[in-house]
């Protein structure tokens, strides 16, 4: 089976999870009341798959897909501010053919990289149960597996960041001490794959000042040469 019909395959069984009740209730809600300035768009309002080059060496995690972005539009990190700046930095870095992302039809390409959430779904205030990311964690293995060539793992964000760490727990035996997120932290897994922490790209961190263009797409830039 070509690595394309795995993930055909895979992604079939995302989008018809319902296996969370809490997540189902709260993605269909978000996608029937919608935000004013998208009132007249039709929500994608079940779970997110990941995307990209399927024989990428980098893979980036964020932890859910949000309630106006990805289950909006159906593709993770896609027409939200978030999304903006995070594309800017990948296209100049070399890792995205453009610098923006804002629906599925966008003509957006990855190149030695690929990206998905740790959870399919977007959690009433980000907050997943551990029942929930435990169950979701099914999925997120599947897509390792089948992405036979990642060589680093990229966690936007702290809350990601643990999620990788805890993804790993259930398998090997991990102490939290010894991963401590940081952006531009790396740590080598069990498994010799390298997880970087990287701040995530959020309107918050721009407008503090704790991320900028520069820093992310450095970061970007360094994980490229790990590779």
């Amino acid at each position: 089976m070509t690595l394309n019909s795995q993930f055909i395959n895979l992604n079939k069984k995302i989008i018809s999870c319902n296996k969370c009740k809490r997540l189902k209730k709260f993605r269909e809600k978000i996608a029937k009341e919608k935000r004013k300035q998208y009132i007249n768009e039709n929500y994608w309002g079940k779970p997110i798959t990941g995307f990209g080059d399927l024989n990428s060496k980098i893979l980036l995690v964020g932890l859910a897909p949000a309630a106006h972005g990805g289950n909006r539009t159906g593709r993770v990190f896609t027409g939200d501010r978030s999304a903006e700046f995070l594309y800017k930095c990948l296209y100049k870095a070399k890792m995205a053919n453009q610098p923006t992302s804002e629906n599925i039809n966008d003509g957006l390409k990855l190149y030695n990289s690929y990206i998905t959430t740790a959870l399919k779904c977007v959690p009433p205030g980000d907050k997943p149960t551990f029942l929930e990311l435990r169950t979701c964690f099914n999925y997120f293995k599947k897509e390792i597996d089948i992405l036979k060539d990642i060589k680093v793992i990229i966690a936007l964000g702290k809350i990601a960041f643990d999620a990788c760490i805890q993804f790993y727990k259930e398998t090997y035996f991990l102490k939290n001490k010894d991963y401590m997120f940081g952006h531009g932290a790396k740590f080598q897994l069990p498994d010799k794959k390298i997880l970087v922490g990287c701040y995530h790209p959020s309107p918050r961190n721009v407008n503090t000042g704790r991320i900028n263009e520069k820093k992310m797409t450095s970061l970007f830039k360094k994980v490229l040469k790990l590779t």
